[in-house]
Formats: C-alpha cells, sequence, structure tokens
C-alpha cells in the first residue's frame, strides 16, 4: 500500500546541508497498524511530511496505492492526499467557533461532497468515537481527549485509505491517551491502515508493528523480532 525505496531528504541553506532522511526504505501492508518512534531531532515528522505528500523529497522513489508520487506535480499530489489519507495531529486544529459537527463538515464541502452525504458520513463518525451526542457542541466544551476524538471523527469521514497520526496522544493524560488509542485500535481492526508517530513507549508497544527512526534512518524491530523468533525455533527444532 505505501513503499518508500532509498527515500532522502536534504535541507539545504547557504552554508549547511542537513540529512532528514538517508536511504530510508519501508513497505506498508494494507491493514496495519505502525507505532513510529525515536529521539527528537531523528527525522520522524519529517517522514511523516513525506507520507502524507506535505513536503517533496530528495530522492528515492514513493509508491502510495500504486500511484508514483514523485512523478506526480502539486495538484495531482494535493488531489491523491484528499483522497487517500486522513491526518491527526497532535493540536486537534479544531475550529473554535464551529460546533463538532460544522468542524468535521468544513474538509466535507471542500471536497464537493453533497449534504446528503455529508451528513451520512458525520453522524457516523462521531457514532464511531462516541460523540454522537455532542454534534452542537463547541469544542472548548469538551475535555481534551473528547477533541481529539473529533479530531479523529474528522480524518475518518473524508473515508481515507489511511490514517497519518502525529503525536495523537501527545496533548492528554494517560487514561485520555489509552482511550484515544483504543479508538485508533478500533478503526485499525476494522480495516484502516495506521502509521501513528508518538513519543509514549507504553502506546508504541501496543501497537503490531514498531519503526524507529535514528539520524534519518529506520529501524523495524518487529521485523528483527520476527527473524530472531524464527531463528530460535529452527535452532530448536534442529536440537530436537
Amino acid at each position: 500500500m505505501l513503499t518508500m525505496n532509498n527515500i532522502s531528504k536534504v535541507y539545504q541553506t547557504e552554508k549547511v546541508q542537513t540529512h532528514a532522511l538517508r536511504n530510508f526504505d519501508l513497505n506498508v501492508k494494507e491493514g496495519e497498524f505502525i507505532a513510529v518512534t525515536g529521539p527528537s531531532g531523528s527525522g520522524k515528522t519529517t517522514f511523516l511530511n513525506i507520507a502524507g505528500m506535505l513536503e517533496p523529497f530528495s530522492s528515492g522513489q514513493y509508491t502510495l496505492d500504486g500511484v508514483d508520487v514523485g512523478g506526480l506535480s502539486d495538484n495531482e499530489r494535493a488531489d491523491l492526499r484528499n483522497q487517500k489519507i486522513g491526518f491527526i495531529f497532535q493540536g486537534f486544529n479544531l475550529i473554535p467557533d464551529l460546533n463538532l459537527y460544522e468542524n468535521i463538515e468544513v474538509p466535507l464541502r471542500y471536497r464537493g461532497i453533497k449534504s446528503g452525504e455529508r451528513k451520512r458520513r458525520i453522524e457516523e463518525c462521531l457514532e464511531k468515537v462516541g460523540l454522537a451526542s455532542r454534534a452542537k457542541h463547541l469544542p472548548q466544551q469538551l475535555s481534551g481527549g473528547q477533541q481529539q476524538r473529533v479530531a479523529i471523527a474528522r480524518a475518518l469521514a473524508g473515508e481515507p485509505r489511511f490514517l497519518l497520526a502525529d503525536e495523537p496522544t501527545g496533548n492528554l493524560d494517560s487514561l485520555m491517551a489509552r482511550q484515544v488509542m483504543e479508538i485508533l485500535e478500533s478503526i485499525n481492526r476494522e480495516g484502516s491502515t495506521i502509521i501513528m508517530v508518538t513519543h509514549d513507549p507504553e502506546l508504541a508497544r501496543r501497537a503490531p508493528r514498531n519503526i524507529q527512526v535514528v539520524d534519518g534512518q529506520l529501524a523495524d524491530f518487529t521485523l528483527y523480532q520476527n527473524k530472531q523468533f524464527e531463528k530460535a525455533n529452527k535452532l530448536a527444532t534442529a536440537g530436537a
């Protein structure tokens, strides 16, 4: 579903070159839930921005759902992003003067989705995150965890192929963070592909696949653990 081969990202100033990503390879299958960890400045956000087509990469190949992203124009990338990707941010990014229903409706209006279809999607997504009874509430009338659930509903309303979550629990206490994680796990069980950047080791451990970005390069601990498990099984079988 998502494949990055030898991706590099270089930020160039007059005197300095900064390599945010280098020789970055990643394959994501449909339906996976991946947690991305790593120290500050390691390249996690750059990776997420490139995956979401919010910024270009310097070299390499990125294929999203069979489409070569590198060969697209800015408008084509924007269209593909709107069709395929839902974003969940740490800061909620809700419009304070609009109620929950209207906050979720705004991006659907921009996409030209008709009123009846907008209504169906919004009600379905608010129900999914447990906020159907709060549709007419303003964001400031909700807790932080509830506001993040609205942000999740807004992302889901676009019916994306996969979700990119950037520190979705970063502004929440531990109880609310677990509640948001439970919603993401439920969404994943229903078939959505999720890539989540997090600093929380507890939440990262709950994802079936863990990768770490260090100095702009990727280490896939889940694949390493699987290989070690297979190696141990072979040794045990040979010794039996």
